[in-house]
């Protein structure tokens, strides 16, 4: 087993042609993804503070659901996470540092 993986055991699905539960939470989970990235654009874009009040609880409850979907997926084995290491971390940090020197200059 990886030790640098976090995940839980996986629980299996049918395979086949056919959608499982899995091909169901990827795909709501894909679209509850592009809805709160098309209502941080539409709460920007609010043509008065009603409206953008209006977006604003949407935008909560999408992303809510988001999180809630994404968590049953972990719980459920269907993403893993991976630990970083030190190294990687540190080459990271390296790289986001250029790009902000580089944004100063």
């Amino acid at each position: 087993m990886n030790n640098n993986k976090i995940s839980n055991p996986k629980k299996e699905v049918p395979t086949g042609i056919s959608l499982n539960d899995q091909d169901y939470m990827t795909i709501l989970l894909s679209h509850l993804k592009e809805l709160t990235k098309n209502m941080t654009v539409a709460i920007t874009e609010a043509s008065h503070e009603k409206l953008y009040k209006d977006y604003k609880k949407m935008y909560d409850a999408l992303a809510d659901a988001q999180r809630k979907s994404y968590e049953l997926m972990f719980y459920l084995g269907w993403y893993s996470l991976e630990k970083a290491t030190d190294t990687k971390i540190d080459n990271l940090a390296s790289e986001l540092q250029t790009q902000l020197d580089n944004l100063e200059n």
